[in-house]
């Protein structure tokens, strides 16, 4: 009876419903151990990022200096779409390095957790709610969108961080960055939160999740459907540790799984995705959610037969959404089908379904062989084989 009250549409957003991108690759993705990105790298992912259209770019940390500052205000001057935010600790001189580089957009970053305040800043509550409110007022002061960032929100006293938001609500902060630092949520808990908090304050939240239970990506959905208005990401879900929410993962999640009208064009995702797995020497993985080379690779024969009559029957969406394409693979696991399609399609070759069976026997034992799936020159030469051994029984 449960389960008949319940519909696909149950999980959906109201139709009207915007939800905005935040991405933070040249931030907290650069922050991820071991990847430097260059001036001439940032500028290309920035420019990657406007083409897709996400609402928000965080450029980098201006009080860094050097490079880093020079590559903010060049970025800035670009003339993009997006909003271009800096990143900044409640320190006011951290501000006004951000000013110099005249971003719109400042994300000021205070720690909201006991356990930060006590053994990280060393301070008290009320000075931590003093510093994020006085750095608020400065930025509000010099025409600054303002996102404050609660680091460690996730592992923070409610009360305490519903008092830090209601501050930074009452300084003119635009949002509240919730921040699940070491990824200690999972999508109930975090649905809980996020309600509570604008039950409390009606701030606009910002999801930014990280991934070290592999939850960064659910968490991020759990939070926008309990009403978080944005939501930060990374391409590919690089960061620190484990990484943060993936960018292509939450898109189409928004778009696929909670019906939001998204605008962002998915179809740059695998190209993007290539660039930044270079530039940060992060090779892609094969099965990676979404722009995973695997992703719509296909081998079993009853899968692979199901996508030939109809690709939805084992395909959440179209390849071409992410700039992907699809793949019949050849190997152990194959089936007759499969393999007749490849050779009219592909070959133009139409192999009858004899053929096909003794073909079949053939790809499975070289697939057991070689251990993997066959490369086309490979099922060719079965196929050659075949037909000359076809040719000599029949002299």
């Amino acid at each position: 009876m449960m389960w008949e009250s319940l519909s696909k549409k149950d999980w959906f957003l109201e139709d009207d419903a915007k939800v905005y991108v935040v991405d933070t690759t040249l931030r907290d993705g650069e922050q991820t151990a071991g990847v430097v990105f260059n001036n001439d790298e940032k500028i290309r992912i920035a420019r990657y990022l406007d083409q897709i259209g996400v609402d928000q770019i965080e450029a980098g940390i201006p009080v860094m200096g050097g490079g880093e500052k020079e590559c903010i205000k060049q970025m800035v001057g670009l003339g993009l779409k997006s909003s271009i935010m800096a990143w900044n600790r409640a320190v006011i001189s951290d501000i006004k390095q951000s000013i110099e580089c005249g971003v719109d957009a400042v994300a000021i970053s205070i720690s909201a957790s006991d356990i930060h305040i006590e053994h990280k800043l060393q301070t008290t509550r009320q000075n931590v709610l003093n510093m994020m409110s006085d750095a608020v007022k400065f930025a509000k002061d010099n025409n600054l969108y303002v996102s404050v960032n609660a680091e460690d929100a996730s592992r923070s006293d409610i009360e305490f961080l519903t008092e830090f938001a209601l501050v930074a609500k009452h300084a003119g902060a635009n949002r509240l960055r919730f921040c699940d630092t070491v990824g200690t949520l999972n999508p109930l808990t975090t649905y809980r939160y996020i309600r509570t908090l604008l039950d409390a304050v009606g701030l606009n939240i910002e999801m930014h999740t990280h991934n070290d239970f592999g939850m960064a990506t659910a968490n991020a959905l759990a939070g926008i459907y309990a009403g978080a208005t944005h939501v930060g990401v990374t391409v590919n879900g690089l960061g620190e540790r484990a990484g943060n929410a993936c960018l292509q993962e939450v898109i189409m999640g928004l778009r696929h799984l909670m019906n939001v009208n998204v605008t962002y064009d998915t179809t740059l995702f695998r190209e993007v995705a290539e660039y930044v797995a270079r530039a940060s020497d992060r090779p892609l993985s094969v099965n990676k959610p979404i722009v995973g080379a695997n992703i719509f690779a296909h081998e079993s024969g009853i899968h692979g037969d199901g996508v030939l009559k109809n690709p939805s029957t084992y395909e959440a969406f179209k390849p071409e959404e992410v700039g992907l394409e699809r793949q019949i693979v050849i190997g152990k696991h194959t089936g007759t089908a499969a393999i007749r399609s490849k050779f009219i399609n592909e070959y133009g070759l139409d192999i009858n379904e004899k053929t096909a069976k003794n073909l079949l026997v053939r790809v499975r034992d070289k697939s057991i062989e070689v251990k993997r799936s066959l490369f086309d020159k490979e099922l060719m030469c079965l196929y050659e084989e075949y037909l000359q051994e076809n040719k000599t029984e029949n002299n």
